[in-house]
Order: structure tokens, then C-alpha cells, then sequence
């Protein structure tokens, strides 16, 4: 049964090197460091009445299981699954059993305009929407299209 951002969080979940940005490649990533991110998410959810589960790994099957976990207890997922993008069949299958949920793919960087082998993206085939290119504001836009598919509204201030 879908749930509602007054009944349940958003996860977030963030792949691997993702727990060095600011640090990593900033003319690609930017100064902004995960920390960050998860401040602009928690505001952005609670704009809508929600509030966001925010967690990074760099292992494979721990974002598996937090799926697991996303799919049982959470409104919705924005994920930006980092290099598992491109290699992960694990992650996709894990996101195909959300299908009461829905799923937004969050890319910092344009992966279209990078390196061949980035221009494919697993997480794709189960996204309902795919955000790549405007830096960290993607994961804001993340959260707005969660809330908008979920039918929430804007609080009031």
C-alpha cells in the first residue's frame, strides 16, 4: 500500500564515493560535501510535510538491504547509486520490488556528456525519473518529484 510523506520518510541513499564529495573531483562534483546534501533533502521534505532517511555506503549490498528496508517503511526512494549505476543488477533488481513506491535516479554530474561506459544506467530501467547534470540540486528536485508522485502538497509556513 503507498504510503504518504505524513506517514513515512524518503531514503535517500547515496553509492559509493559519495562520502568524499567536496573533497573528490570538485570541478566535477562540486565543493558540497554529503553533509550538506542531507540539510538541503530534510528541508526540501519538509516543505511537503516529510522527512528524509539519509544514508551512504560504498558496499553493494548494504544499499541492497536498505532497499529492502525502503520498500517495507518508506514513501519513496531518490537514489543516486554513483558508479553501481552502470554495473549494478543487484540494485536494480532491489528497486524492481518497490513497485508501490516511486524511485528517482540523481546524477551530480551529467553522465551523457562523460566517459562511454557512463552513458548507461541499470537504475534507469526502474526509475520514474532521471536527474543528471544539475549538481547537487538534483537531489532537491529529487525530493520535490517524490512528493509530487506521492501526492503531497506544500506545508504551511
Amino acid at each position: 500500500m503507498p504510503r504518504t510523506l505524513a506517514t513515512a520518510p524518503i531514503m535517500i541513499l547515496n553509492g559509493p564515493n559519495l562520502n568524499l564529495l567536496g573533497q573528490r573531483q570538485p570541478e566535477i562534483y562540486g565543493s558540497d560535501t554529503l553533509a550538506d546534501i542531507e540539510v538541503m533533502c530534510a528541508k526540501a521534505a519538509a516543505t511537503y510535510g516529510g522527512t528524509v532517511d539519509f544514508r551512504q555506503s560504498n558496499h553493494e549490498g548494504e544499499l541492497v538491504d536498505w532497499i529492502h528496508v525502503a520498500r517495507r517503511n518508506h514513501a519513496g526512494i531518490v537514489i543516486n547509486p554513483g558508479a553501481y549505476s552502470h554495473t549494478s543488477v543487484a540494485i536494480l533488481d532491489a528497486l524492481n520490488t518497490c513497485d508501490d513506491m516511486p524511485v528517482l535516479e540523481v546524477h551530480i554530474s551529467n553522465i551523457h556528456k562523460r566517459e562511454e561506459f557512463r552513458h548507461h544506467s541499470y537504475v534507469s530501467l526502474r526509475a520514474d525519473g532521471v536527474i543528471a547534470g544539475c549538481g547537487v540540486q538534483g537531489y532537491v528536485f529529487g525530493v520535490e518529484r517524490v512528493a509530487a508522485l506521492v501526492g503531497a502538497g506544500r506545508a504551511e509556513a
